[in-house]
């Protein structure tokens, strides 16, 4: 286990490589964007917003000029509001229902707040019965319960741009500078055509699903679009963090609280949440946080202090105090409504969680916890 030399990530995150110096490849992305020509940049966005404006008087029908993917969140309520305002475009907005016992009040709120603002949004709710058993079975089989959401969350979008004939498509997401991964961008790094193949997708099939007895017609949702489906319907998807140089967590958050956003108000200690702003539409991310720290030895908490280091907020050293007393952490409350919600008790809940620890990063001791075999910042002791 190694430590960037810059911020606090380490070098367990599936396929990253650091530099010769160890710098982490989000640190080496970030300090690229000092030499970028922001007007040159907006300058792309405005000649693929006007060639798609073209392509859709000449060929599309849809009183829509682009589709956003949205939560209600941070992002999404950011990304609406740029779109709109600055762009000059009438988007759609979509977004992935959670079922009652998994969507947070303060998620309900914030999407009521985004229709507010005077947008039109469409609601996509999948079979709840098939949502249940697919997190039980993700949560059984890996370890990660967030496995199909991810997938259906990223999928859904381009099905029903498909569907609605709508082929321009924005994604918030900047791969390269959020977790150093470049594998989703397609032909350029604004380029989301292959945003199946980030880490958690790889490559948006359903073998596993498929392996575990769903039939296709139960899973179609979650099933990316096709290259060849993506040629066809002329698909566009654009990370539109690519383009905005104040593109992270503070200045999306601080811009979507001042329209209107709801932040969590549970405390950090017990959901890794420093600024209250993440995945404020449902709580149990929060437990995939925790088995991710155990997996790979960090969690929300180092991600977002990497990003404050970057951008000068915080001391290095001040940023490695605050992920050795939160990282990992997780309220016990989500850990059992959780286990209530797809019927397996707190005890089967800790037996899967331990059988996944890297046992070179944690040990599991006599009293059965979990504790770190590294320090943060530094590595193993």
């Amino acid at each position: 286990m190694n430590y960037c030399k810059i911020c606090i990530q380490t070098d367990t995150r599936p396929n990253t490589k650091f530099s010769k110096d160890g710098i982490c490849p989000s640190c080496n992305y970030f300090n690229s964007l000092k030499k970028v020509d922001w007007d040159r940049r907006f300058g792309i966005l405005k000649d693929l917003v006007d060639q798609h404006k073209q392509r859709k008087e000449n060929k599309f029908n849809s009183k829509f000029d682009c589709i956003i993917g949205v939560s209600g969140g941070k992002d999404s309520t950011r990304q609406a509001l740029y779109i709109r305002d600055k762009l000059k475009l009438r988007p759609l907005l979509v977004c992935l229902a959670y079922p009652p016992e998994q969507v947070t009040k303060v998620g309900v709120k914030n999407l009521s707040n985004i229709i507010n603002l005077g947008f039109d949004l469409e609601i996509i709710s999948l079979a709840p019965k098939n949502w249940k058993k697919l997190l039980k079975d993700g949560f059984i089989n890996y370890a990660n319960f967030m496995k199909p959401s991810e997938q259906a969350l990223f999928s859904s979008v381009p099905r029903l741009a498909i569907k609605y004939k709508i082929p321009l498509i924005f994604w918030g997401e900047n791969p390269g500078l959020q977790v150093g991964d470049l594998g989703g961008a397609g032909k350029t790094e604004y380029d989301g055509n292959k945003m199946n193949f980030m880490n958690t997708l790889k490559g948006g099939r359903l073998e596993w699903m498929y392996n575990l007895g769903y039939n296709h017609k139960d899973i179609f949702n979650f099933e990316f679009p096709s290259e060849k489906e993506i040629k066809k319907n002329k698909l566009q998807i654009v990370y539109l963090g690519w383009f905005w140089k104040d593109w992270n967590i503070r200045s999306n958050g601080t811009t979507a609280a001042l329209n209107g956003l709801n932040l969590r108000k549970d405390n950090f200690k017990n959901t890794q949440d420093l600024y209250g702003v993440f995945s404020l539409d449902e709580d149990w991310v929060t437990l995939n946080q925790m088995i991710k720290y155990y997996k790979f030895g960090f969690g929300r908490v180092t991600e977002y202090l990497s990003e404050d280091i970057r951008s000068g907020k915080i001391s290095r050293e001040r940023a490695i105090k605050i992920a050795e007393k939160y990282d990992g952490a997780c309220g016990d409350k989500y850990i059992k409504s959780f286990c209530k919600y797809i019927g397996i008790s707190k005890e089967f809940f800790w037996k899967i969680v331990q059988d996944n620890v890297n046992k070179k990063y944690f040990r599991i001791g006599n009293d059965f916890k979990i504790k770190p075999l590294f320090k943060v910042g530094k590595g193993l002791i």
